[in-house]
């Protein structure tokens, strides 16, 4: 049975993988695995030991807390966000990682472009 930090933490690890184009392959080979346990991984249905969750983060850009981010601590029951699970949205998630591929000084302006526009919405 999956317990819900392992699922949350597979969860998690799937976005970010998902978010800076990587594939299961891809991160599995880095982190030196077969890709079959990054599935795993995942879906929760195996738990990530502290150093190999040490070698994604760091394959994948980010700080070990970014797996644990939106966790309550009473029973470790992943937090509503308020909009819904926003990772959850193919769309969404396709929109950040275009949004990231973009130059700074652009990307920055179509920030501010789309702060205006949802101010005026």
């Amino acid at each position: 049975m999956k317990h819900p930090v392992d699922a949350h933490v597979g969860k998690r690890i799937r976005h970010r993988r998902w978010m800076v184009g990587m594939t299961q392959q891809q991160l599995a080979d880095k982190v030196g695995i077969k890709f079959q346990q990054i599935q795993k991984y995942e879906t929760g249905m195996n738990r990530v030991s502290a150093s190999r969750l040490w070698d994604i983060a760091e394959t994948l850009g980010v700080q070990i807390p970014f797996f644990f981010e939106g966790l309550t601590v009473e029973g470790a029951v992943p937090a509503a966000a308020p909009a819904g699970d926003f990772f959850a949205d193919k769309e969404a998630l396709e929109l950040v990682r275009s949004y990231y591929a973009i130059p700074e000084a652009q990307r920055r302006r179509l920030f501010d472009l789309a702060r205006v526009l949802s101010e005026a919405a």
